[in-house]
């Protein structure tokens, strides 16, 4: 099923990662599909990306104030809504966007409809309550998103899940654990003398402080078995957490960045995949090897990606529970593999960008009923 119209939809920026999705949805709009959507700030230091198939038109950002003050106004929103012309809008359901409401505006003087997108609704006040209440839907990221958006009066029925993802859904079957049998070819610790190698955990992701990175070393000297630790990634916190290493896990390899087919052997080669700190757009790819998840909660996204079948949710910043829950996980391979199986299934029937597609026509032709 596809949208029978033209889609307009803006982003404050432009991530690469969200380019593949894009050019997706804009492939399942009959008339087409327009996305407006400026530059990040440089302190961001987001990859933008640049679509193939969705129209793209650049919007000029006016940053104002940081942190919890931040807003956004983006210049030339409304010139873009009257060439473009679209059928239906898709907005951020974010009020730092203060161009966002004459749009809306646009739209409804033209008997069109407006759906909204977001994490959901942080703060549960009358302020959110009249936010939400100018869009005709709402594409939430994740289910506790949507029951926020619910929690605030918007009908359940004009709310769709649209599970936060950057990836395709697997065209391959995963490889079976190998507990490094392949560490030769990736220069990792040669394992050969051990009669029962050790697993092998790793981390893809910048190296910053909010990624405790710092943490996942530590912990990983508190194992019995001595896993190895692999941390694919660049960052500030590089020369101090190599530092950090040496003093306390030297098993720890430090690989650099890795992109595309460079990155496999990595995911391969493990059995663990941790992410112990905020973000990490990794999980996913690591789940489409079939690898098992340990994840620091986060915005809701995480809900519903890692579950107690193919993962552990720890509190972040609870040095405690990532030492429990890496001990937990390297108790029992055999239920490692297990749950690496159920990791590759949710990610291949459930949470890819095809089935994100699928929610964006579904909620695009119910508003348009």
């Amino acid at each position: 099923m596809n949208f029978n119209g033209k889609l307009g939809l803006q982003q404050r920026a432009l991530p690469s990662y969200r380019v593949p999705f894009f050019d997706l949805l804009a492939e399942r709009c009959e008339r087409g599909m327009s996305l407006f959507a400026g530059q990040p700030r440089p302190a961001e230091m987001i990859a933008v990306g640049k679509t193939r198939i969705a129209q793209y038109a650049e919007a000029e950002n006016v940053h104002l104030l940081n942190g919890r003050f931040y807003f956004c106004y983006q210049k030339g929103f409304i010139r873009w809504l009257e060439e473009s012309q679209p059928d239906a809008l898709i907005l951020e359901a974010n009020p730092r966007y203060l161009s966002a409401p004459a749009a809306v505006r646009w739209m409804r003087r033209r008997g069109r409809k407006v759906v909204g997108w977001g994490l959901g609704a942080p703060k549960q006040n009358a302020f959110w309550k009249q936010f939400i209440r100018q869009f005709d839907g709402m594409l939430a990221y994740s289910q506790r998103g949507a029951d926020e958006y619910a929690a605030l009066g918007f009908l359940r029925e004009k709310i769709f899940v649209a599970h936060n993802s950057v990836s395709p859904a697997p065209t391959f079957n995963p490889q079976p654990s190998t507990f490094n049998l392949q560490s030769s070819t990736l220069n990792l610790h040669p394992t050969t003398l051990n009669p029962q190698p050790a697993a092998s955990i790793l981390f893809v992701g910048r190296l910053q402080a909010r990624k405790r990175v710092d943490s996942l070393i530590r912990a990983c000297a508190e194992m019995e078995s001595k896993p190895q630790l692999v941390v694919v990634g660049e960052g500030p916190e590089k020369g101090a957490l190599q530092k950090l290493a040496r003093e306390v896990y030297p098993s720890t390899e430090f690989v650099g960045a890795k992109h595309g087919a460079d990155l496999i052997p990595y995911f391969q080669h493990a059995d663990l995949f941790v992410l112990p700190g905020t973000g990490g757009l990794a999980v996913q790819e690591a789940m489409s090897y079939g690898l098992p998840i340990i994840v620091a909660k986060g915005d809701g996204t995480q809900d519903d990606l890692v579950r107690e079948k193919n993962g552990w949710q720890i509190t972040p910043e609870d040095y405690g529970a990532l030492v429990a829950a890496l001990k937990n996980a390297l108790t029992d391979r055999a239920r490692l593999r297990e749950m690496g199986k159920e990791s590759f299934r949710i990610v291949a029937e459930e949470i890819n960008i095809q089935r994100m597609a699928d929610v964006f026509v579904e909620a695009l032709n119910a508003v348009a009923k």
